[in-house]
């Protein structure tokens, strides 16, 4: 057990301190993943727990008109606090959706006691700071079958289904679905103004968006730059536009599914997310997202079929090896604590 475990264990009655541990755990949530690093999550410090509120005004109507990838972001961040918890000591009882008449409220939390956590934990938890997403080209280069095992081992543990994809032909399928709905997406001014609203160079004085990757303004704008903001980038700034560029560019495709598709299992496909990335991080491989095809309804049950998996498509993402970027901005943790 260490000082800070000591320390946070000592103080949890009363409610300066848990006020004061609460927040220090809040440091670990906000570096979760989010669509367009659109970070929609507020925090609520009251009666001895800790709630988690949707944000719904940074919702992105076009691309997520159900918040489904908001409650994804929101359970990776609760699975951060919760690492957070476990490294110094403490355990946590978590309610998921506990009001009814409350949509908003996705989770009250509570200090449950002493925890000792895993090895696995502590080696995600230090990932923390350090995951990051790239739309680089990925290293010709497989994960190690104990890694692969490892996130199987995630995804079975919060009853979700993980597929691997590693085989040419299935990957090629799948580029095709991607390379259909960007194209789909990017024929749509609409998608292409919320995009477009989230890069940098429009939100000069915040702390999320996505970087602009030295694009400008029109750029981003036409449908080619979006391309390259919103897939990946396949070396010297041009866009991954073709089924054989994200094939070469994506050793192995991840999909997440889910036996259902309402809130419960969002929530537990952002807490699977948190682990998976920051198991990837800690073995030093990376991940992006390819969501396109999950997010137009027609082609999402597509992605179901190329699969062969029971349950609903939540996240596709690739998985491998990658370059070295930089965090991207998050806002201060006083912007997400609401009275």
């Amino acid at each position: 057990m260490t000082a800070t475990s000591a320390m946070s264990s000592s103080r949890v009655s009363d409610t300066a301190g848990l006020n004061d541990l609460f927040t220090h755990l809040l440091q670990y949530a906000i570096f979760a993943p989010s669509e367009h690093n659109s970070q929609p999550w507020l925090f609520r410090i009251c009666d001895g727990s800790l709630e988690l509120i949707a944000d719904r005004t940074r919702g992105l109507p076009v691309v997520d008109p159900h918040d489904r990838a908001m409650t994804i972001s929101c359970g990776a961040a609760l699975d951060h606090l919760i690492l957070a918890a476990r490294n110094i000591g403490q355990e946590v009882s978590v309610d998921l959706c506990p009001d009814p008449s409350n949509d908003d409220l996705l989770a009250r939390v509570r200090l449950d006691g002493y925890a000792v956590p895993s090895s696995a934990e502590e080696a995600m938890f230090a990932a923390i700071p350090e995951r990051r997403t790239t739309r680089a080209r990925f290293l010709p280069k497989a994960l190690p079958k104990d890694v692969s095992d490892q996130c199987m081992e995630i995804a079975e543990s919060y009853g979700i289904e993980l597929t691997l994809i590693k085989d040419s032909a299935r990957r090629g399928d799948i580029a095709r679905l991607i390379t259909r709905a960007d194209r789909m997406q990017l024929s749509s001014l609409r998608f292409r103004r919320e995009l477009a609203s989230w890069v940098h160079a429009r939100r000069d004085t915040s702390r999320d968006g996505m970087s602009r990757q030295g694009l400008s303004m029109a750029e981003v704008m036409s449908p080619r730059g979006s391309l390259v903001v919103r897939t990946f980038d396949a070396g010297d700034g041009v866009a991954a536009a073709t089924k054989e560029e994200i094939c070469e560019g994506s050793p192995t495709l991840a999909v997440v599914s889910t036996p259902t598709d309402v809130v419960m299992d969002w929530l537990t496909t952002g807490r699977a997310l948190s682990r998976l990335l920051l198991t990837l991080t800690a073995a030093g491989a990376t991940a992006s997202f390819l969501n396109p095809p999950l997010e137009i309804r027609e082609l999402r049950p597509r992605l179901r079929n190329v699969l062969h998996c029971r349950g609903v498509p939540q996240l596709l993402m690739r998985f491998g090896y990658g370059p070295k970027v930089e965090p991207t901005m998050r806002r201060e943790l006083s912007e997400f604590l609401i009275p």
